[in-house]
């Protein structure tokens, strides 16, 4: 049994080592497109226009203005009046604008409460979202250097709030990312190699010498999908090392656990690739169907848009999803060092997902070419 087990493996390596395209697909893209995305890939805005109308023109109001424009995020844009910078907004030359209204100064110097203006080009919800919070953190700031300055903070009642960020003090939004995007091209990888592996013996006429052969059909899966796993194993390395020592990822947890998990993941994805394989007759119909299959998995797995904001039917079909699951994974694992027993869950869901999917895969497989 191991020995047809091995000489299929040794095939398989062969066959694909012999494509130096297929190596290059393998090794080269994954690390690319981790390298491109981890930086492309986050929702933090910088290069902010903003135009500032300044009724007041007191120092304090000056000095406000010269807060934001000392910000990262916010670039001073000089207009005449409050008129053109909306016309400059339409043109979305401006992101937001600000009023400061008459007797800003002389109110904050007084402790007493003041209102300011704030228009927001809202196109973009989510970067609507975030410039507010800039601007709120802004205001936040110097409200408390004037209140601490001007007045006594015993003599007057007020909340003091002590922020404190775990597991990503800086807010770096590649902590985040980076993990997730791994799990995305190790998908993708494994999804599209095993999706057009049998299908390419159908295209190439091997299939059948193959199905002649004393060969059990779960040998011949196996056979098929150990390659992929090995190489999907090297994959996720060369991404960790690239994730540890590039982007200065945190790896808190077991580097053990973290492997465990991705080969069951692999078995599972490569059961999915493996199983649309055996439904397929052509390369590009495989390809359609794995393509299909990543975009929907991608999108309704957390790693752009949090599973919590999206509608409940869209919650509930995640819910199936395992890719899901493993980003939970190695985001727990990887930034919060979590335990097995943390992670429980996901692993027995995926470990169900990987023997369900397979076993379809071989009972189809054995249908359709037995």
């Amino acid at each position: 049994m191991l020995r047809t087990v091995r000489h299929i493996i040794t095939k398989e390596f062969k066959q694909i080592f012999r494509n130096k395209t297929m190596v290059g697909l393998i090794f080269g893209m994954p690390v690319i497109q981790l390298l491109i995305f981890s930086y492309t890939a986050n929702f933090e805005v910088k290069e902010i226009n903003i135009f500032i109308e300044n009724r007041d023109n007191s120092p304090t109001s000056v000095e406000f203005i010269h807060k934001i424009e000392a910000s990262k995020f916010f670039t001073l844009t000089n207009v005449a009046t409050y008129k053109d910078g909306l016309k400059l907004m339409e043109h979305n030359d401006i992101d937001v604008i600000l009023s400061i209204p008459q007797n800003f100064g002389k109110n904050i110097n007084l402790g007493k409460p003041t209102n300011i203006a704030v228009v927001t080009d809202a196109i973009n919800g989510v970067k609507a979202g975030i410039i507010q919070n800039y601007l709120q953190n802004v205001v936040l700031r110097f409200s408390k250097e004037k209140i601490t300055s001007k007045v006594k903070l015993r003599k007057m009642p007020g909340i003091e709030i002590n922020s404190h960020n775990w597991y990503n003090p800086t807010l770096d939004y590649k902590v985040f990312m980076v993990p997730g995007i791994l799990v995305m091209l190790i998908t993708m990888t494994s999804l599209f190699l095993s999706a057009m592996n049998i299908v390419r013996e159908k295209e190439i006429g091997t299939i059948e010498q193959l199905n002649v052969t004393p060969i059990r059909k779960w040998e011949f899966i196996l056979g098929k999908l150990m390659p992929f796993v090995l190489l999907g194993i090297a994959e996720f390395t060369l991404g960790l090392l690239i994730a540890f020592f590039w982007f200065r990822t945190p790896i808190e947890g077991s580097i053990v656990m973290l492997y465990l998990f991705t080969i069951v993941y692999l078995v599972l994805v490569l059961g999915i690739g493996t199983f649309i394989s055996t439904i397929t007759e052509t390369q590009q119909q495989a390809m359609f169907i794995a393509w299909f299959f990543s975009v929907i998995f991608i999108l309704m797995s957390g790693l752009f848009t949090p599973i919590e904001s999206m509608p409940v039917w869209a919650q509930r079909i995640a819910d199936f999803n395992p890719i899901k699951y493993y980003i939970d994974v190695i985001r727990l694992v990887m930034l919060k060092g979590s335990t097995f027993v943390n992670v429980s869950k996901q692993f027995t869901i995926i470990v169900i997902y990987a023997i369900v999917l397979n076993v379809l895969a071989i009972l189809n497989y054995r249908k359709t070419s037995g």
